[in-house]
């Protein structure tokens, strides 16, 4: 975060804590689908935790293949966003609009994304996949900002990924008294059980799968998953919620 006291992120803090590109947040960005909270004294783009909260669902819409004006009108409250999701929740049962929002290889495919095409038709149509998009959906419609439940707001997620990444750095075991003061700075008087489930909800390992392959044949560069730090706070909850 900038060391002003505000809070703020910089484009770049963004992006490490979404594991998307400064490129792509920018272009998000300029193409008004993710305006900046403010900028610096220096003109350089600031974002707070409702541009996060933002960002998530812009990534979330376009995966499942809205293009930025559609995205936008979400944005704007055109339309909202638990009847796209709905729409889209529908649209994951029908294999032909399956296929077809994987993604479009390009017209000279490398073997790589050929391979990652395959695998990404294979992927969106198994069931197990389809219901973890829509938990992964549900996650993201529900998202109002801090007054709903602790493990569902976006900018949670944030605050997760930093503090586990610091628990890992500092060698803080899941299940010691360390790692209980980390889980309570985290989720405060929350139900760790509940916090566990959500969080399970939305960190299936086919949805990271699913983002690697789409970058693959897009020729994005690769999202990185926090597989560690999220590993992390789960083995850390599952200590404290063991019978």
């Amino acid at each position: 975060m900038t060391d002003d006291g505000t809070g703020l992120l910089t484009i770049g803090e963004l992006a490490r804590a979404t594991g998307l590109s400064v490129r792509t947040i920018r272009y998000w960005s300029d193409e008004g689908a993710l305006p900046p909270a403010t900028r610096s004294a220096g003109g350089y783009r600031l974002y707070d935790a409702g541009s996060f909260a933002r960002l998530e669902l812009v990534r979330t819409l376009r995966e499942l293949g809205l293009g930025l004006t559609d995205v936008r009108r979400v944005l704007t409250g055109e339309t909202t966003v638990a009847q796209v999701a709905a729409a889209h929740v529908a649209a994951l049962d029908a294999r032909n609009r399956l296929r077809f929002a994987a993604a479009d290889l390009p017209d000279d495919p490398t073997p790589e994304q050929v391979d990652a095409w395959v695998e990404l038709v294979e992927l969106i149509q198994e069931p197990e996949f389809r219901a973890a998009m829509r938990r992964m959906i549900e996650f993201n419609a529900e998202d109002r900002g801090p007054d709903v439940p602790t493990g569902s707001s976006l900018w949670f997620m944030s605050r997760l990924i930093r503090s586990a990444g610091d628990a890992l750095r500092d060698g803080v075991v899941p299940g010691t008294p360390r790692a209980a003061a980390v889980l309570r700075d985290l989720i405060g008087d929350a139900d760790p059980a509940a916090v566990l489930k959500r969080l399970q909800a939305v960190a299936d390992p086919r949805l990271n799968r699913y983002r690697e392959l789409s970058a693959v044949v897009n020729g994005w560069d690769r999202p990185s998953a926090r597989t560690e730090e999220f590993g992390w706070v789960v083995a850390a909850l599952e200590s404290q919620v063991a019978p």
